[in-house]
């Protein structure tokens, strides 16, 4: 059921070292079997998403959210007609450069680091790719996974100019070049950009509530919740508590999918691109409706306002900030405390950096405690 202008592991663009094909698997399937038994996606379980690792033990984590963003994308690649093994890697492997901390840990990274060096700084997705390109050490024959040209695309969602065009020196016509051409990505690249945004818009909805900084009268405010909990209570009157909460939000899911399936095959239609080629060519094809769109950022904006900026939890991260800026202030002073092989690193900044993206927040924690003497959360 692949359409012609899907990603086709058959006209794949290759790998970095050119390896025979497998036997029984195509070369994305190859890619999403690399990612998950890779070092850095089994440290995604205990990295944080919006609350820290400690405050409980049902609050999602990176983990959590790759499968629930994978889950998305699958569904919506195979009604599109797209490559599902492809959607699925990219998605499992989109925030393996993720800091300890969430968003708080990755801010303090990139401050260090600008203020060391103010040609650096930190993204987290460049440093995703940095994973899978140089930092897993799995192979005798070369460093990171080799994954697919058509993966590595997918994995670098966002990139500022300057390291993009650092990537071309590096990897000419490789995948820096659409952020210095203005093309797009592949059609499952860009789908699993929305489908991270429908995820965290709604586990982050659940985790707020669970964690009683968001309520249901808030929630009356953002139209898309809002006409989902009505839709549940008008069929099953009475419903009350997490089954509520959880029908509202597989409803407003529902809604988001289903429009981000019929607005892009719309927009596909109307582009007619014969090949994948073709379609990175274009506009972005894969989106949702307006009415959709609007909804959309509304959500983002109600949870920016009231979750991620609530006093608790903005407190909880001032905190975590301070643990990465600390620990890369310890190892700069210290380079000997950091493993050997990144002492001996020739860039020690960027060797510091790697070395606190790939902690957990609990092994974060136990570092600043020992190299401080400090305990930053009892």
């Amino acid at each position: 059921m692949l359409q012609s202008y899907a990603c086709d592991p058959l006209h794949s663009r290759g790998r970095r070292y050119p390896q025979a094909p497998a036997p029984t698997r195509n070369e994305f399937q190859r890619d999403r079997d690399r990612i998950v038994h890779c070092t850095a996606f089994r440290r995604l379980v205990y990295k944080t998403q919006v609350f820290l690792n400690h405050e409980g033990d049902l609050f999602r984590t990176r983990l959590t959210h790759s499968l629930e963003v994978a889950q998305l994308a699958r569904s919506v690649a195979r009604e599109l007609g797209l490559h599902e093994d492809l959607v699925e890697a990219i998605a499992l492997a989109h925030d393996l450069g993720h800091t300890p901390f969430g968003h708080a840990g990755q801010d303090a990274l990139n401050d260090c680091l600008r203020a060391a060096h103010p040609q650096s700084g930190f993204e987290h997705n460049l440093q995703s790719l940095r994973v899978v390109d140089w930092l897993e050490e799995r192979y005798p024959a070369y460093d990171g996974l080799n994954l697919s040209f058509e993966a590595r695309e997918g994995i670098l969602k966002h990139c500022s100019r300057r390291n993009a065009e650092r990537l071309l020196r590096q990897e000419p016509g490789g995948v820096g070049l659409r952020f210095v051409d203005g093309t797009q990505p592949s059609l499952e690249a860009q789908l699993c950009n929305l489908a991270d945004e429908i995820a965290y818009n709604a586990h982050d909805i659940d985790d707020g509530v669970r964690s009683g900084l968001l309520t249901l009268e808030q929630l009356d405010g953002v139209a898309l919740f809002a006409s989902a909990r009505d839709e549940s209570l008008a069929e099953f009157q009475g419903l009350g508590g997490r089954r509520l909460l959880f029908e509202s939000i597989r409803r407003m899911l529902s809604r988001q999918v289903e429009d981000l399936i019929a607005a892009t095959r719309t927009a596909i239609e109307h582009a007619a691109p014969e090949s994948a080629s073709a379609a990175r060519a274009m506009p972005p094809l894969v989106q949702f409706g307006a009415p959709m769109q609007v909804h959309n950022t509304e959500l983002k904006a109600f949870l920016r306002q009231n979750l991620y900026r609530h006093p608790q939890v903005i407190e909880t991260t001032d905190r975590a900030r301070r643990v990465v800026a600390d620990l890369y202030a310890a190892y700069g002073a210290d380079p000997s405390a950091l493993p050997k092989a990144a002492a001996a690193h020739v860039r020690p900044h960027r060797a510091i950096a790697d070395y606190i993206a790939g902690m957990t927040d609990r092994f974060a924690l136990r570092e600043h405690q020992r190299l401080t003497g400090e305990t930053l959360f009892p």
